[in-house]
Parts: structure tokens; C-alpha cells; sequence
């Protein structure tokens, strides 16, 4: 099996409010709380949005990159995302039968001088965005108690 080289971001809370939270990816600074309705103090976008946000990032880069190679006139692209849970039996096209599925819908707006077999295309390529793969494979998440660590571990890199 090939591996990548690993994707690290920081997360600690930043101690001003009950849900917010210092994120850093590399030389990026980004705030993570939760709205009030939820006990925060909507200092940031919460844990869904950034997930969609990244999703709909990747979806956006890679239309992009595929257009740019195919020279196909792709003026814009916007990506508009929601997120919910759904009751497994409401669920015609899932797996899971019984409790609550997790349902992402993915609208995207191409503008541009686009026929429709390349916008269909282009649909199809919005499937294969790394983010969305991820999403839609299996996943495993490794947790584990580490050691109090450095303001910077990883700038080692």
C-alpha cells in the first residue's frame, strides 16, 4: 500500500469561551466555536461547517484543475452544502436501516459557456474530489493520549 505524507493541523481551546477553540493549519490561524443556541458564542464557524466548507473547497479546486486541463470554458464555480441527520428507514439508497444517516447535499453552480455533456462531466469529476472520496470510503479515526507537546511540533517540516 502507498502512503502520503500526512496532513497535521493543531486544535486547542483558546480559553475565552466555553466552546472556542484555536485552530491552526501551517501559517493558518482559524476560530472554531459552537452558535448559542448550541452554548457557544458563534466566534467562529462550528466543527459541520468546516467539514462541509472543505468539501465544497476541494470539490470547487478540483472542477477547477480538470477544466484548466481540458481547456473547457468554466467561468465560475460555487458550491452550496448542508448537512443533516436522517432517519435511516426515510433512507431509500442507504446501508444502514436503522437509526440516523448522516445525509451531505452538494449543490453546484458551473457558469460558463458549458454544454451539457461537459457539465455532467464535470459532475462526475466533482465525485472524485480527494475530499469527497474520503468521505465516502471508509475511514478510521485513531485516537490516542499523547504528551503535553511544544507551541509548534510539526514545523519541522
Amino acid at each position: 500500500m502507498q502512503e502520503t505524507k500526512a496532513t497535521f493541523v493543531e486544535v486547542e481551546e483558546a480559553l475565552t469561551g466555553r466552546y472556542i477553540n484555536n485552530l491552526r493549519a501551517g501559517r493558518h490561524a482559524l476560530t472554531a466555536d459552537e452558535p448559542p443556541a448550541a452554548g457557544g458564542s458563534d466566534a467562529g464557524p462550528g466543527p459541520y461547517e468546516y467539514l462541509l466548507m472543505a468539501l465544497g473547497a476541494c470539490t470547487s479546486m478540483t472542477l477547477r484543475m480538470y477544466a484548466e486541463i481540458k481547456k473547457l470554458p468554466l467561468a465560475r464555480v460555487r458550491v452550496r452544502l448542508s448537512h443533516r441527520k436522517v432517519h435511516a428507514a426515510d433512507c431509500a439508497d442507504c446501508a444502514t436501516k436503522e437509526g440516523k444517516v448522516d445525509e451531505i447535499v452538494r449543490e453546484i453552480v458551473l457558469d460558463g459557456e458549458l454544454t451539457q455533456q461537459q457539465r455532467e462531466r464535470l459532475l462526475e469529476i466533482a465525485n472524485r474530489c480527494p475530499v469527497h472520496r474520503t468521505l465516502t470510503s471508509e475511514i478510521k479515526v485513531r485516537s490516542r493520549l499523547a504528551p503535553a507537546w511544544e507551541a509548534k511540533p510539526w514545523d519541522a517540516d
